[in-house]
């Protein structure tokens, strides 16, 4: 059962989620934010405009919002009121040093912040081709910016085999690293980019055998399934394939490119990666605030549970420079996140599923979303 701070956890993390947390700043400037959360991701395919904070000490990636009630003081996450009073929310908050090895650059010349971030405070994260070819207008994923920080020269467009194990290297060497997560844009080739990440996976397993890495893909093509078994063989120990949601109608509007993928092709993918790497090794997104139907979409979480993968559910975030953003489309209500975040947990923990138990990736990880704290 879940214990009275588990809940205040699970209450705390899904409003900050979703609302996010305003800074104090000696002026109206933002360009002192690194002094107050140190650990920040300012653009990519994922939760964006983030800071990486511990709350209670569990991975947490905050929004970064100044008309937010929210604010970290003195280590503290407090909420001020209409009336300018301050309400202690008992939960504590510790912010995540800039890592060293953000001051390197590779042999072939490029800052080591351009090919992998630090994500939480031990995870490297990268996305090794940073292009897609749904980001047309058409095709694009409403809440997806991955080309955004490309565009802003934060990253590059593809990382090497040779780059990516460089960084490794030193990220557990200096920092403490202790797992790594590969994602890409999606490619025309029916493997969809596996087969890149192949290769990286086994540049960097040669260089720092025993990093955990998981890989996160769109599914390969039916007649293409040996792609998995590649990935399984080049090092991975889990890997992600994110559906986003259960509902056609859903993907129809928010992700009309990759809605043009069946889900009997997700299922057939995660089936086919349950062999290889083991259940509770393979996890899908599931994003609440899309317009899926709550019940639906923890009745989807449950099948997925029961086919031995984890549903990673995070809300939907409006992200600068996506469609949805400038649509304006709003983040989901924080009660809303906290009740199915509750309700999935729940099916996770009968099932033994947690996401703490895998060797890497985003539910090993745990800082997009509540789960954690309400024990999943």
């Amino acid at each position: 059962m879940s214990s009275p701070q588990s809940h205040l956890g699970l209450s705390a993390r899904s409003e900050v989620a979703v609302r996010g947390v305003a800074l104090d700043l000696p002026d109206t400037t933002t360009t002192d934010l690194g002094s107050t959360i140190p650990l920040r991701r300012p653009g990519g395919a994922g939760p964006s405009a983030d800071g990486h904070v511990l709350v209670d000490g569990l991975r947490t990636t905050i929004p970064i919002n100044p008309a937010s009630p929210y604010r970290l003081r003195d280590g503290r996450l407090v909420r001020t009121g209409p009336d300018g009073g301050v309400t202690d929310l008992g939960v504590d908050v510790a912010t995540v040093a800039r890592p060293a090895f953000y001051d390197l650059t590779t042999a072939d010349g490029v800052p080591y912040e351009k090919i992998a971030r630090l994500h939480g405070d031990d995870v490297l994260a990268t996305t090794v081709v940073q292009t897609c070819v749904r980001y047309g207008e058409q095709d694009r994923c409403r809440f997806c910016a991955i080309e955004q920080s490309l565009h802003t020269g934060a990253t590059t467009a593809v990382k090497t085999p040779e780059q990516l194990a460089e960084v490794a290297e030193a990220a557990v060497r200096l920092d403490g690293v202790r797992q790594m997560v590969l994602t890409t844009g999606t490619s025309n080739g029916r493997d969809r980019g596996a087969r890149h990440l192949a290769r990286c996976v086994r540049a960097i397993r040669a260089a720092v055998p025993g990093l955990p890495i998981q890989v996160q893909c769109e599914p390969p093509a039916p007649s293409d399934l040996a792609a998995l078994q590649e990935l399984r063989d080049a090092g991975a120990d889990a890997i992600g394939i994110h559906v986003e949601s259960l509902d056609d109608d859903v993907r129809a509007r928010w992700m009309p490119g990759k809605a043009s993928v069946p889900l009997s092709q997700y299922r057939l993918a995660w089936d086919e990666s349950v062999r290889l790497f083991g259940a509770n090794a393979v996890s899908t997104y599931l994003i609440v605030g899309l317009g899926e139907d709550p019940d639906e979409l923890v009745a989807g979480a449950a099948e997925l549970v029961d086919r031995g993968v984890y549903p990673f559910v995070v809300p939907y975030r409006p992200i600068p420079g996506t469609l949805a953003f400038d649509d304006g489309d709003p983040a989901p209500d924080p009660e809303l996140l906290a009740e199915v975040t509750a309700r999935v947990a729940k099916v996770l923990v009968a099932a033994g599923m947690r996401g703490a138990d895998q060797a890497a990736g985003c539910a090993a990880c745990g800082a997009c979303s509540a789960l954690s704290a309400a024990g999943g």
